[in-house]
């Protein structure tokens, strides 16, 4: 495994750690190639139920793509970029489990499409974020433009990304751009409490629920809601009652782990 990408497990929960910190854990080439094989790899372990993604030191999450590496380079960047080898974003849309991304500073630009292609971000209350496409003179190609603006709206988008400013963390979560903030010191024992909770549910349903939510989400209500009883029945079709005591269970023991 690469050195740009440290990797540790914690009963069914990895922890990804973006580790350039003296680069500002910027997405070099073999950064990008490490993090995409490892979410695929992720996405086929079933000892693992849940991931958390964050960034080495305390100022930075990521600065975005390596822009030095990129002109040094040369060449086409931004198909150098998007190649399926070099895209952890496409990684990060397949998988099944639930990525979490604790943002410990800077967010920037790739940084950003890499979380909103996510399912939960939670910020320490010194993280910043900024789209700076327009500012290096580039069009995004992970999904930013879409996804930015389904997130917080069309004309919050435009606000942020045509504009390449900077927005704090508190402003981010009014936005609706991230679920929490908290202290720095709690960013990471937030972050695993969330992903320890999603790890220690029925592994097939959270998958599933998941993709329904996925999947949905660029449907119309009409169409969703069809789209949530077809895939019910399908999955019901395959449950028995062993599956059910099972979930009691688990339940059960959850509960009195909370309340001991």
């Amino acid at each position: 495994m690469s050195s740009t990408l440290l990797v540790e497990q914690e009963g069914r929960v990895v922890v990804l750690t973006l580790n350039r910190p003296e680069k500002l854990n910027a997405l070099s080439v073999e950064m990008r190639r490490a993090l995409h094989y490892k979410i695929l790899e992720i996405d086929k372990d079933n000892g693992v139920g849940a991931v958390v993604l964050t960034g080495a030191g305390d100022r930075a999450f990521t600065a975005g793509l390596d822009l030095t590496e990129a002109s040094q380079r040369g060449g086409d960047v931004m198909a150098d970029v998007t190649a399926r080898d070099e895209n952890p974003v496409a990684a990060i849309d397949k998988c099944s489990k639930p990525i979490i991304v604790a943002v410990n500073g800077l967010c920037i630009t790739g940084g950003m499409e890499i979380m909103l292609a996510c399912d939960v971000v939670i910020a320490s209350r010194s993280a910043r974020f900024a789209d700076t496409h327009v500012r290096v003179g580039l069009l995004p190609g992970w999904g930013i433009s879409q996804r930015l603006s389904r997130q917080i709206g069309p004309q919050r988008a435009k606000e942020l990304s045509l504009s390449g400013n900077f927005v704090d963390a508190q402003r981010a979560f009014d936005l609706g751009l991230i679920n929490r903030v908290v202290e720095p010191e709690e960013l990471l024992s937030t972050a695993m409490a969330l992903a320890r909770d999603f790890a220690d549910a029925d592994q097939r349903a959270v998958a599933e629920y998941k993709r329904l939510i996925d999947d949905g989400f660029g449907l119309s209500l009409s169409e969703g809601l069809q789209l949530e009883r077809e895939r019910m029945r399908a999955f019901g079709s395959t449950l028995s009652a062993d599956h059910f005591q099972r979930g009691k269970d688990i339940a059960a023991a959850r509960a009195r782990t909370r309340t001991s």
